[in-house]
């Protein structure tokens, strides 16, 4: 059996759609759903007190991606853990194949499994990843990966046309083996928002488990979900996380230079290409992320707060 874990923060109207999905689609095999609002004050979560076999966890204020996961898988016992964003649904069959690719004997090494992610356009997204490297990050910073993109992280040269082995997979459909989630304890809470899941698949990777991406398989994602409504503040918890990943996985000297990158290099790229397409909007974004960054640098650096 599987339980599906939705963490909401004013999702507005697609939390229901996502609830709804999970109620149409479940295929017989959700044993709960659980959704964990992060301290919403849109009223979104009010519609999940109405629906049968659906948890409401009211946490009260905005605990971080990665903890709110770890509680929902807390409130449950099933043998697969699925984290599901609130802009994404499920369609039909969607579960029935994924579960029945990781029954098979065949796959008992993998930990993880992505689906094929539509978006609103219904067009296949580029939801799988290369697994974080400094020179990566350098090529991103400086445009490279757009004119070459095997220089990124993201696989944008691959259509995901096709099932295949992955470094990782995108966390808005998330299908863990529970056994794999409760080894490695879970998603580490030092990350509010991004990377957790890139943390959990190279801890996993690392334990000798795959991630896979399986084709067959179909949900959608809208994309952005609630952090299109902080933009700069969505900037800083990115660049936020890849700093706490950078100096948890890479050696000290590697981790100096992603530090270079991402606080003197990249605000200046992210500024220069925002003027260059005449967006203030976008200058002000990337001038406002930066600056909360290094207000947080100290803390970090002295006190050791990574939130």
């Amino acid at each position: 059996m599987i339980s599906i874990v939705v963490v909401n923060w004013n999702s507005g109207s697609q939390l229901k759609s996502c609830v709804e999905s999970i109620k149409n689609f479940n295929s017989g095999l959700v044993d709960k759903t659980i959704v964990v609002d992060n301290g919403s004050i849109d009223g979104s979560e009010k519609f999940v007190d109405e629906e049968k076999n659906v948890v409401l966890i009211r946490t009260g204020d905005n605990l971080g991606f990665g903890k709110a996961c770890n509680i929902g898988a807390e409130n449950s016992n099933s043998d697969y853990l699925l984290f599901l964003n609130p802009d994404a649904a499920l369609f039909d069959g969607t579960l029935t194949k994924v579960t029945d690719f990781m029954q098979k004997s065949s796959n008992q090494s993998v930990g993880i499994c992505g689906v094929q992610l539509l978006d609103e356009n219904g067009k296949i997204s580029r939801s799988c990843s290369r697994f974080p490297a400094v020179s990566r990050f350098l090529a991103h910073a400086v445009g490279l990966d757009i004119f070459i993109p095997r220089l990124g992280h993201s696989m944008a040269e691959w259509d995901h046309s096709f099932d295949r082995p992955v470094d990782q997979v995108i966390g808005a459909f998330f299908f863990v083996r529970r056994g794999l989630f409760e080894t490695l304890q879970g998603f580490d809470e030092r990350f509010f928002v991004y990377f957790e899941e890139v943390d959990f698949s190279y801890r996993a990777y690392c334990a000798g488990w795959r991630s896979f991406y399986l084709a067959d398989a179909s949900a959608s994602h809208a994309g952005g979900g609630t952090s299109n409504q902080v933009k700069a503040k969505r900037l800083f918890y990115s660049l936020r996380s890849r700093l706490l990943y950078g100096f948890k996985h890479f050696s000290f000297p590697s981790s100096l230079v992603l530090l270079a990158i991402t606080t003197l290099l990249e605000p200046l790229t992210r500024s220069a290409s925002s003027l260059a397409k005449l967006s203030f909007t976008g200058f002000k974004e990337s001038i406002t992320g930066s600056l909360m960054l290094w207000s947080w640098l100290p803390r970090w650096f002295f006190k050791g707060k990574t939130r």
